[in-house]
């Protein structure tokens, strides 16, 4: 029988485990659960910390924390408004504003080098080297001003110079620049802007006006030096609102011929200062008003602070002779006169406790009314006024806008002095006849001579075109000039023809050399004692005048000359006459202004 074979299992030992030695792997290592409850306890603590602070930022104390990161990130700029331009008549600007930039700096990088950086500053934008180490060193800040309106090219060379050396943390920004491309033409009006704003003139006087309103721009930055902004932090900006324009009736070129003319006249004559007005007849607008002398806008420094300005506005004086045609306009006026009124003019004349003379000795002379005009007697004119009833001559003047300021929009204007009806004498009322004892700017007298000139209307001077609102809130402007009737346009027409003969007759005219070739010229010469301050007397210097109009029948533009104590002993007719001259006829040829070709007074001025 066949042999079965029979498998067996073979079964292996069992492997017995290899003992190896623990490491610190494996003894860190324990059950799972405990590994996580250990993981959330650490995530939970590190959730607290930062819960916790955001507790205390939002909820506990925002606001200093707030203030901590402004202080750190955020920038506030200033976003320059744009100033307006001052303009003469035709649109020229007499000062504008260009392309300039502000220096600035950051304090948190400027702190270390401060005293280096205030030195370069003060060296290279000519800042005070305290005031600018203050700023460098500013704790807290990240943006302060250095110096603001800084021409352009200037403040770009001094940042990268800084750079160069080794200063950080300055930086510019645009900050408009004013310019005055005229330099000294109308400076005298203009004025002029210093570094904390406008000091003079009309930048100061319409400010308001001129200025606009500044925006500012806030943002969060890493560096205001850089400018980067962050992405999602503060952004805020307020656009700035541009000033106005503000348009003059000065006539830029008629403005710098006068200016030059005044200029030669009071040096020739050795004077101490002059000033001239030209005024259009029909609308009481000033085409030029000159102060000689006067300072640069462009660098007022150089001059002293009394020139800054304009003394044919701020300075008051006795207007002397010029004065009489307003006196005798009143007469003519009342029908108390006419200018061939005769009169026997002594050598001499008591008034009060004193003795009025003449300006040149003489003995009895028949004048008439013309010819005391024409003459300049003092005599002859108070003779003549005491036709005037009581207070009549002060109505008059006042009427004439003597004792008042002219309202151009300056604050700086005097009102001069016009004695009040209490303290008005007799002896008084004598002076002011022929113009002493009473007081007056060049503004004052142009505009009273004018209304002469304009048939017996006075016209409120006006320097301001259409209308503004200065700093005060006065309104002036051609838009609000009025117009006042002093004398009857009778009146006015025999006075012009009397004062014609001032110029043109060959006996008695005391200024021939005020004609204007080709043209009928009328007009009054003037020489006043001047007072002292000091003493409240009069010193022995003078005031030379000359005002009047052309052409005579036609009045087109007035024109008055005042100049100060002058050194070669001159009057009124031989100084300031042929100033009138020249003024006059550069004023008719440039407005084209023909002769009327009537012929001249011949009223007799003897008899």
């Amino acid at each position: 029988m066949a042999r079965r074979e029979v498998k067996r299992s073979v079964r292996r030992p069992a492997r017995r485990p290899v003992s190896r030695p623990a490491t610190k792997a494996t003894q860190r290592r324990g059950p799972v659960h405990i590994r996580l409850r250990v993981g959330f306890i650490l995530v939970a603590m590190v959730l607290s910390v930062f819960g916790g602070r955001l507790v205390q930022l939002q909820g506990i104390d925002p606001h200093s924390y707030a203030a901590m990161a402004a202080a750190e990130n955020v920038v506030d700029v200033v976003l320059p408004a744009e100033r307006g331009e001052i303009l003469d008549r035709d649109g020229e600007a007499l000062a504008d504003s260009s392309d300039g930039l502000m220096v600035l700096a950051d304090p948190k990088q400027t702190k270390k080098d401060a005293p280096a950086i205030a030195a370069f500053l003060a060296k290279e934008l000519g800042v005070d080297y305290a005031s600018a180490l203050t700023k460098l060193r500013k704790d807290g800040s990240r943006f302060q001003y250095i110096k603001r309106q800084v021409p352009a090219t200037q403040a770009t060379a001094a940042v990268e110079k800084a750079g160069k050396e080794g200063f950080q943390g300055l930086w510019t920004s645009r900050d408009p620049l004013r310019n005055y491309p005229n330099g000294d033409v109308a400076a005298n009006l203009v004025g002029f802007m210093g570094n904390d704003g406008p000091l003079a003139g009309l930048e100061a006087a319409f400010d308001k006006h001129l200025a606009g309103k500044d925006g500012h721009a806030e943002y969060d930055a890493t560096s205001p030096v850089s400018g980067t902004r962050m992405p999602l932090g503060t952004n805020n900006r307020v656009d700035p609102v541009d000033g106005h324009d503000l348009t003059l009736t000065i006539d830029r070129d008629l403005q710098y011929y006068v200016q030059q003319t005044l200029m030669d006249a009071v040096q020739k004559s050795r004077a101490e200062s002059g000033m001239a007005v030209v005024m259009d007849t029909q609308t009481g607008e000033i085409l030029s008003l000159a102060d000689y002398p006067t300072f640069d806008a462009r660098d007022p420094a150089a001059s002293p602070k009394s020139l800054r300005g304009s003394n044919a506005l701020s300075n008051v004086y006795e207007p002397g002779s010029v004065q009489k045609v307003l006196t005798v306009a009143g007469l003519l006026d009342q029908g108390l006169v006419s200018p061939s009124t005769r009169l026997k003019v002594p050598g001499s004349y008591r008034s009060g406790d004193a003795d009025i003379h003449d300006w040149y000795e003489h003995g009895m002379e028949k004048l008439t009314l013309a010819g005391v005009i024409a003459k300049s007697s003092n005599i002859g004119t108070v003779m003549a006024a005491d036709k005037y009833a009581d207070g009549q001559l002060r109505e008059y003047l006042a009427a004439f806008g003597e004792g008042r300021r002219t309202g151009l929009g300056l604050d700086t204007e005097s009102a001069g002095l016009l004695a009040s009806p209490e303290s008005w004498t007799d002896a008084n009322e004598d002076r002011i006849d022929f113009g002493q004892s009473i007081s007056v700017n060049a503004v004052q007298m142009t505009a009273a001579l004018n209304t002469i000139a304009n048939g017996g209307v006075r016209i409120d001077p006006s320097l301001i075109s259409g209308r503004a609102t200065n700093n005060s809130g006065a309104e002036v402007g051609t838009d609000t000039a009025e117009r006042t009737r002093v004398v009857s346009a009778k009146a006015a027409t025999e006075t012009a023809e009397m004062m014609e003969r001032v110029i043109n007759d060959p006996v008695n005219g005391v200024a021939p050399g005020a004609a204007v070739e080709g043209y009928r010229v009328s007009g009054k010469t003037g020489t006043a004692q001047r007072v002292n301050s000091e003493c409240k007397c009069y010193d022995g210097t003078t005031t030379v005048s000359f005002g009047g109009f052309a052409p005579t029948d036609d009045p087109r533009f007035t024109v008055y000359v005042a100049i100060h104590n002058p050194g070669n002993g001159g009057g009124g007719g031989t100084v300031t006459g042929p100033v009138f001259s020249q003024i006059m006829s550069f004023a008719l040829r440039r407005y084209g202004v023909p002769p009327t070709g009537t012929p001249p007074s011949k009223l007799p001025t003897g008899w």
